[in-house]
């Protein structure tokens, strides 16, 4: 049917006319998202406090140098004398033992930090399955508006033809009136395809901050057949995916934890040195001193009625719950590997073999809308090839939009390019 296939590549090529009049590309719009999204945005500010939470713990095991410092007036009655003074105390002072808890801290925080980086990666993957779907949404939608339209242009087609035969007295009102009102059904599904791609078109513009309105070209199609994906294996799935390289990041730093927690409760050794300068100066005479000194302090626990062993459980379980929590994220990944890789082999299937019915369901209709013309047909026979042909139509749009879906789900499941 050579109508169809003109309408598949004027969709294809020309889409919807964006502001600047350029074709955007799936890639542009993937950049374009990412870089407006404030769902990456906020996953890319947890990562950056959880490195300065990490540079903050490493700092913590350098010595901890403080100064104090303070000025006095005093007035003696009696004598009538003013004494001013000034003191100044620097201090420095190292842990030199606090327990393993110093370093397991800053260990812990290195884990956090590389599991957020795992979180904002993970983010970024569900963001361009989210652009790719607006994408091939908009694409869909346009191809669902140009075939109403098209399913309107028959029926109208046809209906002049009806109307001048009812002229002449060759078949019934009845016949008119179906006619009239399958275009009546076809005018308003054409005006529920256009608000339809309305709605579309805005979740297409709000995904990167344009004007909800603002029309669009796409460069690329549904139409265009997609190359299908390599599947991967489940070790080389398991070893990509960054949401589970974040949440075996959690379980290392749950069992960090654990140390902290079981550091809080040994002994603690710090050393310190310091020192003061103090002046004091009145009418009849100004004085100076100078000290320094060296300190140790040693902090053994004795006994805490359970606290420690209570602490250290509770830190202990909550390693178990992170490591529950990676072996359900794993079996999930499978799941959905094997999931994804059905629903694109069959999407992909479904797709071909509705372009088959689809060039069948056109001849049918060419031969139906003839043979009426010639007066070997009904007008039910030439109604109905025309249902069949749109029901055929927007049946394999659907089908295409699945598998481009279905290549982009399916590269977001297994974190492939």
């Amino acid at each position: 049917m050579k109508r169809l296939y003109l309408l598949f590549a004027a969709v294809a090529v020309c889409g919807v006319r964006s502001a600047c009049g350029q074709p955007m590309t799936l890639a542009a719009y993937r950049d374009s998202v990412s870089s407006y999204s404030w769902q990456l945005k906020s996953a890319g500010a947890s990562a950056a406090g959880a490195h300065e939470t990490m540079c903050r713990s490493k700092s913590e095991m350098l010595p901890e140098i403080s100064a104090a410092a303070s000025a006095s007036k005093s007035f003696h009655e009696m004598a009538g004398n003013r004494l001013w003074g000034f003191f100044i105390k620097p201090q420095v002072v190292q842990t030199v033992y606090g327990g393993g808890g110093l370093r397991a801290a800053c260990r812990k925080a290195e884990s956090d930090y590389r599991s957020d980086l795992g979180d904002e990666q993970a983010t970024r993957l569900d963001v361009r399955y989210a652009a790719d779907y607006a994408y091939w949404n908009v694409s869909a939608m346009q191809l669902f508006m140009s075939a109403a339209e098209e399913y309107v242009s028959i029926i109208e087609s046809l209906y002049r033809v009806v109307e001048r035969r009812f002229g002449e007295g060759y078949i019934a009102k009845s016949d008119l009136l179906q006619v009239e009102t399958r275009l009546s059904d076809a005018e308003y599904q054409l005006q529920t395809a256009r608000r339809a791609y309305a709605e579309v078109l805005h979740a297409f513009n709000s995904q990167f901050g344009a004007e909800l309105d603002r029309a669009a070209q796409l460069s690329e199609s549904i139409t265009d057949t997609l190359p299908m994906p390599v599947r991967v294996t489940a070790g080389d799935m398991l070893s990509r995916r960054p949401d589970l390289m974040a949440a075996a990041e959690r379980v290392t730093a749950a069992e960090h934890a654990v140390d902290v927690t079981r550091a809080a409760y040994n002994p603690q050794v710090s050393i310190g040195a310091g020192g003061s300068w103090q002046t004091f100066t009145s009418p009849a005479a100004r004085r100076t001193y100078l000290d320094a000194s060296l300190t140790m302090a040693v902090s053994v626990p004795i006994f805490r009625w359970g606290a420690r062993r209570h602490a250290v459980s509770a830190a202990s379980a909550a390693v178990r719950g992170t490591e529950y929590a990676l072996a359900s994220a794993r079996d999930a990944a499978a799941r959905e590997e094997a999931d994804g890789w059905s629903a694109l082999t069959s999407s992909r299937a479904q797709m071909f073999s509705s372009l088959r019915n689809l060039k069948i369901a056109g001849e049918n209709l060419d031969i139906s809308t003839y043979s009426y013309n010639e007066g070997q047909a009904t007008i039910l026979d030439v109604l109905q090839a025309q249902l069949s042909w749109i029901q055929i139509y927007t049946n394999t749009i659907t089908a295409q939009f699945n598998y481009a879906v279905a290549v982009s789900a399916y590269k977001r499941i297994t974190a492939s390019d």
